[in-house]
């Protein structure tokens, strides 16, 4: 996955990438890092050619006539190669000069895009200026820190005129510009210094916020920290494969694993979001400025997350100047340092959250979607008649419950059709049944189940009316579920199942469940399992509820005895019930949000508890605020970009594995984020009926549970390293 999702996208950043690896290889990167003084590189024609300098300009000034986000994925695939050179800043300077819709347009965007002209853009200066009646300046003072300042022929500069910031774009030969060392050796920066120098009203961006440049900043140079990210965890995964120690790939080692995996997590949210803020800066306005702050804040800090990683998996040899990796850590850090502070970022983003600024992450459809609208409209207008039990069961009936399975219990939709489903839902403000375990049963048994077993428990599933519980977990046999020990034996008529489940939420209150028992010991250990219906009022079944930390009974366990089971509710074939499982655990449906988990731990509820705290948080308080906005706001973007991709008829990648993994652990930042704000009052019990201090002391202690149960972090990282990095699966005990 890149920045980038569409197949135009996907085919321009292969493009980028095999252009760049023909033109820009490692030993160009060398020879930049050993010449006296910064040039223009010989490729630099090259990228004029293959038209990536204008890809955002329009046709009428000699670009492309695309967007930012088609200049975003160039960005990501360079940065991949850590390409020296003026690229960055000349795009993040067309870019700003386009934005500001003055004349400078015509005069300068021509040149930027054909390469004729290169460009920089300081973010922070010391510069003021006097306006003329005719709209010029006279400007003086310094702008120091300019990515590119060396090389550029135009300069974007800020300028405080009367108290106010304007923008200029001035001639390079106007200014003394004098190079810096730059902790990243493959580009520099200069400082620049203007002494009355007389910038005519056309070079004047008039119009142009200084909000808005640095949103451009945070996109662009948030674009090139992505590719930084990506080519570091592509890198460190391959090491990983090949570097032998104690016998074995240091990729079989769950440490290397874990931090591979972090790695791809903090890759993922940085394209996230800076694809998000290339799609909300064209609309500008509070949510451009918002989604633009989440992209300063996460991708940055994940180009060096990831880039100090990658030297701690290369181990020594990653130390070495020789080894490549140093430079894309210098890299990493030299973005973060001119995009500037993480904690200013942050605080733009606490600042627009509390102040009720948010994004909703809308889909675009196609158009064939309004015809299909309006019949799902025209069938939910007609179920919103009905109430209670029958509209839950005309839900059921009309295959709306669960609309992605086939006829008659779903409505064979593709992930058009959910989308619109649950669009117009929400809209007729219709709920749908709550079937808790039963949405994981409904699918299993759709799949493998008999049709007399599909007609005697879906339908009543599917309206809410039956509850289910799921019989997996065992004592010793967790995560690891193929492990399970309980026995079921062939009896006339059926099976005798013997043995304990544990961890088993709702058994209690269920009429049912779903039960997996091993039929045979030969083979291997996923092999010889079946799969039961279990009725719970059967006699040798015994529920003893488990309190959690919470207080509360939602778990429990449940020890059977003899307990018979008849052969018509065995679903699929005696001893495949591990492919039937597999279905069950791993049936996910188009997913638009993340949600709390039924804790109530979201960001809003964490944004209204602040509001309603009477107080100025701290300045520590509203970072830490900050970081779970951000983190809530780069699911949201992953769920978005999972359902596009699934939209395409893709597969979604690593969005969908990180999404998964991320939203485990978020309610629980956001409790815990939560908790911090309540100081001394979260004394006050765990219990919902005291107002925030108890809700919120409930939600800390409820939310651990959610990076347990369904597959621990840790499972859930080893996971991700093996299927999306590659990395060697652990050895088998006793190997």
């Amino acid at each position: 996955m890149a920045i980038g999702l569409s197949e135009e996208h996907e085919a321009l950043r292969e493009s980028v990438s095999g252009w760049a690896e023909r033109n820009i290889p490692s030993e160009v990167v060398r020879a930049a890092l050993a010449a006296e003084r910064e040039e223009r590189p010989a490729f630099w024609s090259g990228l004029a050619d293959q038209g990536l300098l204008g890809l955002h300009i329009p046709e009428e000034y000699g670009g492309s006539g695309y967007g930012l986000l088609e200049t975003a994925v160039a960005v990501e695939a360079l940065g991949e190669r850590v390409a020296p050179g003026p690229y960055v800043p000349t795009v993040l300077a067309s870019a700003v000069i386009l934005a500001s819709g003055g004349k400078a347009q015509a005069e300068l965007l021509p040149g930027l895009a054909d390469g004729t002209l290169t460009g920089a853009v300081a973010l922070e200066a010391a510069l003021t200026g006097t306006r003329g009646e005719d709209g010029a300046l006279t400007v003086g003072g310094t702008a120091e820190y300019v990515l590119g300042g060396t090389l550029a022929d135009v300069l974007v500069l800020p300028v405080t005129v009367g108290g106010d910031e304007l923008w200029i774009a001035v001639d390079a030969s106007a200014a003394a510009v004098t190079p810096i060392a730059s902790l990243d050796l493959t580009r520099s920066v200069a400082k620049v210094g203007l002494d009355g120098v007389a910038v005519p009203a056309g070079r004047v961006l008039d119009g142009l916020a200084g909000s808005a440049v640095r949103n451009l900043a945070a996109i662009v140079l948030g674009a090139e920290a992505a590719g930084v990210a990506s080519w570091c965890v592509t890198a460190a995964a391959e090491y990983a494969k090949v570097r032998v120690q104690f016998g074995r790939p240091i990729g079989q080692f769950q440490g290397v694993k874990h931090k591979a995996s972090r790695m791809l997590v903090a890759l993922e949210q940085a394209r996230a979001t800076v694809w998000d803020a290339t799609r909300a800066v064209a609309d500008g306005g509070d949510e451009a400025a918002y989604a633009a702050a989440i992209a300063g804040v996460t991708a940055p800090d994940a180009a060096v997350h990831c880039a100090k990683d990658a030297v701690q998996i290369f181990g020594g040899i990653g130390y070495t100047y020789e080894h490549d990796v140093h430079l894309y850590y210098r890299r990493a850090l030299t973005l973060r340092a001119l995009l500037g502070s993480g904690a200013e970022w942050a605080e733009e983003v606490a600042s627009l959250a509390l102040g009720g600024v948010t994004r909703e992450l809308e889909i675009e459809l196609p158009e064939e979607a309004a015809a299909l609208r309006e019949t799902i409209r025209a069938e939910l207008a007609e179920i919103a008649r009905l109430e209670g039990v029958e509209q839950k069961r005309a839900l059921a009936a009309a295959g709306y419950v669960m609309p992605h399975l086939p006829r008659p219990w779903g409505r064979d939709a593709k992930p058009l059709e959910q989308v619109l489903i649950f669009q117009e839902l929400k809209a007729a403000r219709i709920k749908l049944p709550q079937m808790i375990i039963g949405a994981w049963v409904v699918p299993s048994i759709a799949t493998y189940g008999t049709p007399e077993q599909q007609e005697r428990f879906l339908p009543s599933t599917l309206s809410g009316e039956l509850m289910w519980c799921q019989l997996f977990s065992e004592p010793g046999a967790g995560s690891d579920l193929a492990s399970l020990q309980m026995k079921a034996e062939r009896v006339e008529g059926g099976w005798k199942l013997n043995g304990q489940k544990i961890w088993t939420s709702v058994a209690h209150f269920a009429e049912w469940g779903i039960c997996i028992a091993r039929t045979s010991s030969e083979g291997s250990k996923h092999e010889g399992i079946t799969y039961f219906l279990v009725n719970m009022k059967t006699p040798g079944v015994t529920i003893r509820p488990l309190t959690e930390m919470t207080g509360e009974n939602l778990f429990n366990e449940v020890f059977f005895d003899d307990v018979f089971v008849p052969d018509d509710m065995v679903v699929g074939e005696v001893g495949e019930g591990w492919k039937v499982a597999r279905n069950t655990l791993s049936n996910e449906r188009v997913s638009l949000s993340s949600g709390s988990g039924g804790t109530g731990a979201s960001v809003p509820d964490l944004l209204g508890l602040a509001r309603r705290l009477g107080r100025e948080l701290t300045a520590a308080e509203r970072q830490e605020l900050a970081r779970v906005v951000c983190e809530g706001h780069s699911i949201n973007a992953l769920s978005l970009r999972v359902t596009m991709k699934q939209l395409a008829g893709s597969e979604p990648g690593a969005d969908a594995s990180v999404r998964k993994l991320l939203s485990t652990s978020h309610a629980q930042h956001v409790s815990e984020c939560a908790v911090g704000l309540l100081g001394a009052a979260a004394v006050t019990a765990a219990d919902m009926k005291l107002g925030d201090p108890g809700v919120w002391n409930r939600a800390v202690l409820a939310t651990r549970a959610m990076t347990i149960y369904g597959g621990t972090t840790e499972v859930q990282l080893n996971i991700i390293a093996e299927r999306m990095l590659g990395l060697p699966r652990d050895p088998e005990p006793g190997k």
